[in-house]
């Protein structure tokens, strides 16, 4: 299985994580975020970026096989059960949480969560510290350009 991250190009080639705190990943907890798609992807820097750091930006689409590694999975359906704009901004401390437990319990390399952007979507998390993430494999690497039409201060 194939899933997509763009990041600076410096980065590109490595599966690093920043320990930065995300959506799923409270401060200094590594995680790495991919997505189910290019598309999804590009969506995903456009919502977390600002159109200044996108413009001066040196980007690059990385391409990673995860292979038949087990994927564990939190499903939307879950998280509207426990809280019904699990999306919003406000509830990060929720799906930190979520992602902070299962980073902790270590039984997966790859977990599978809903795109809080687009319903139908799915984004990738790694756990570089899981004993199969060695696994997980950069297979190509081309600059990406954000089109100017996306942000209006690109």
């Amino acid at each position: 299985m194939l899933v997509y991250r763009i990041s600076q190009t410096k980065y590109a080639n490595s599966l690093t994580a920043s320990g930065i705190d995300g959506r799923w990943n409270p401060l200094h907890q590594k995680m790495i975020y991919t997505a189910g798609s290019v598309a999804l992807a590009c969506l995903e820097n456009l919502a977390h970026k600002s159109g200044a750091s996108l413009a001066a930006g040196n980007f690059s689409l990385s391409v990673i096989d995860i292979g038949d590694l087990k994927i564990e999975e939190v499903r939307s359906e879950d998280l509207a059960n426990v809280h019904q704009n699990w999306q919003s901004v406000e509830q990060y401390p929720l799906t930190q949480k979520l992602g902070s437990d299962w980073l902790n319990a270590n039984t997966a390399a790859v977990l599978k969560v809903p795109s809080a952007i687009i319903d139908l979507e799915y984004n990738y998390l790694f756990n570089p510290n899981h004993a199969s993430f060695s696994d997980v494999k950069v297979v190509s690497v081309e600059r990406f350009r954000f089109d100017v039409r996306l942000k209006g201060n690109l």
